[in-house]
């Protein structure tokens, strides 16, 4: 008994810690959307999620090599949409545009990315939501 009671209350602290996260995240994300200009482009904070996505051109946002400059490049958001009914179904525009990527401020481009990583963070919790949701339709109970 004192086994399922542990991996309960290890269950718990999770899922607290993992609110607690999304919290702070979406609190810094707001901070992120103002500094660096998305508000100038997208008036309302929580519009930001209507978008499918949100990607950056100009640094990467691989583990390996997070935040690193593509030389050439230009730095800039960018937000995909998608219209299912639309001839062309996704559409690119941007959000945010800082110039060549190596005459960016690089306290800047380094908010830029935490932006991209704070979205996807939340967008992440927004889907699993969804999914969940969709799976309460069939009418069984999820474990």
């Amino acid at each position: 008994m004192s086994s399922a009671l542990d991996r309960l209350k290890n269950l718990t602290n999770k899922i607290s810690s993992y609110e607690l996260a999304r919290k702070q995240n979406l609190k810094e994300l707001k901070i992120l959307y103002s500094e660096i200009g998305i508000d100038k482009k997208i008036q309302e904070f929580e519009d930001i999620f209507l978008f499918k996505a949100i990607n950056l051109s100009g640094a990467s946002l691989l583990d390996e090599s997070l935040g690193e400059i593509k030389e050439g490049k230009y730095l800039q958001i960018l937000a995909i949409s998608y219209d299912k009914t639309a001839k062309v179904k996704s559409k690119n525009s941007s959000l945010a545009y800082f110039g060549r990527v190596e005459n960016v401020d690089t306290d800047l481009k380094d908010r830029v990315v935490e932006f991209i990583i704070r979205y996807r963070f939340e967008k992440s919790f927004m889907t699993l939501e969804h999914y969940y949701d969709m799976l309460e339709g069939f009418g069984k109970e999820v474990e």
